[in-house]
């Protein structure tokens, strides 16, 4: 890869081009985007020190070897009226619920793959689906594996599953979220400051996602360990289940996915 453009200069683009800059994939000089706002277009050159542009059509002109599109769903028409893309620029959508038969419309010269990065990408701790497109190329999947390797992992999935990932991993970040505010609340209801309460729940989630990853030990054999008979944890774990959780966090994945699949309509 020489070159990248991006159409959108939002937190997810900065993620990506700091994740690209920090490996060493591409230099700043051949990075490219486009952003309507002045004062965005201001700080991304600050901070990263790459080549902004007012105009979508500054960018695709250059024919960059790839083209990121990290525009809002409902901001792509606009985006993309009118944008002449060279035919050998492998095209990206980062937006949420646009099908590959939409950007295959659009673009009808080149390969398009459909991404899916979460919000976890910002501190390179991201994982992000990938679903390409017809005419896309072994090395150009390749290609864009590098690009979101930058910032966390990545797996390639069936277009017809992306929904499914988006309500799981796309949106599962905000579950965890909401789970360390109650874990927060909780403790502060014991007792506890918030900002000690924040920690221990902060970091109780963070060390049990990392044992999980690095353990070798599936979930469930790891929440068995945890749980001794008679003890502290399956007192808590009898209230989960009483309330419902795991049918609340399957109701919650069901949820966000119709919607993506509704926006893809």
């Amino acid at each position: 890869m020489t070159n990248i453009g991006f159409i959108g200069g939002g937190k997810m683009a900065e993620a990506i081009i700091k994740g690209l800059l920090d490996s060493g994939c591409v230099a700043a000089a051949d990075v490219h985007v486009a952003e309507i706002r002045r004062e965005r277009r201001q700080q991304l050159a600050a901070a990263c020190r790459v080549g902004v542009y007012a105009d979508n059509s500054e960018v695709a002109g250059l024919h960059p070897d790839v083209l990121v599109l990290a525009v809002k769903p409902q901001d792509l028409a606009n985006a993309v009226n009118g944008l002449v893309v060279h035919g050998r620029s492998l095209v990206i959508s980062i937006a949420a619920g646009l099908t590959l038969a939409t950007l295959e419309k659009a673009f009808p010269q080149n390969a398009v793959i459909r991404a899916m990065p979460n919000n976890p990408a910002l501190v390179k701790a991201g994982v992000t689906a990938l679903a390409p497109g017809r005419k896309v190329k072994p090395d150009q999947l390749e290609l864009a594996k590098k690009i979101f390797g930058s910032v966390g992992g990545v797996v390639t999935v069936d277009e017809k599953l992306m929904d499914a990932v988006t309500g799981l991993s796309g949106s599962g970040p905000a579950y965890v979220y909401l789970m360390i505010e109650g874990l927060t609340r909780a403790g502060v209801k014991l007792g506890l400051e918030n900002k000690t309460a924040e920690h221990l729940a902060v970091e109780t989630v963070f060390g049990a996602a990392k044992t999980l990853k690095e353990s070798g030990r599936g979930a469930r054999e790891l929440r068995e360990m945890v749980t001794s008979p008679g003890g502290t944890t399956i007192e808590g774990l009898k209230v989960l289940e009483k309330k419902g959780f795991i049918p609340a966090l399957l109701d919650a994945v069901k949820a966000a996915a119709e919607k993506s699949k509704k926006l893809s309509q």
